[in-house]
């Protein structure tokens, strides 16, 4: 099993995250790749992938969109997946994260997480305080759970 993160990021916050995901998935030898690079043969049967995006309009943004789709056209079945987003810390906001998650589980994706949200001061960011520690303890609870839906896989 391999891990894939890839992200869209405007002002470097949802970079950071995906990379701090990835420092807790450091026993699946995570990649991290920016939603442009990604390519579908990049992802196979019994891989690990977690999409994040900043919201942008309510929803992820139009790369993010565009990446999930070109995955979902060649299907995702096999493929353990999670979604997460960086948002404003408000009463009222978008939700990437839940949008992402189902796009994959549609495409075939089996998810093994809720949808994660990690939040930045206004617009630009920073991220809040403990935001990359979060993030890395998330990534460590994807590692548990995609091994542990593997094994049940396998059973």
């Amino acid at each position: 099993m391999k891990a894939l993160v890839i992200y869209d990021s405007g002002f470097g916050n949802t970079k950071s995250i995906a990379e701090a995901i990835a420092t807790g998935l450091s026993s699946l030898n995570a990649k991290v790749l920016p939603v442009g690079q990604l390519r579908p043969e990049d992802i196979s049967s019994g891989d690990l992938l977690v999409v994040g995006s900043p919201i942008n309009g309510w929803r992820p943004t139009q790369k993010t969109l565009e990446a999930l789709s070109r995955l979902g056209s060649r299907g995702l079945a096999g493929v353990v997946a999670a979604g997460f987003d960086t948002r404003v810390k408000l009463f009222i906001h978008g939700d990437a994260a839940r949008k992402i998650t189902k796009t994959l589980k549609d495409a075939g994706a089996s998810i093994v997480a809720k949808p994660m949200a990690f939040y930045v001061k206004g617009t630009e960011g920073p991220l809040l305080d403990g935001e990359t520690s979060r993030a890395a303890a998330w990534g460590e609870e994807l590692s548990a759970n995609a091994r542990a839906y593997g094994t049940q896989r396998s059973a």
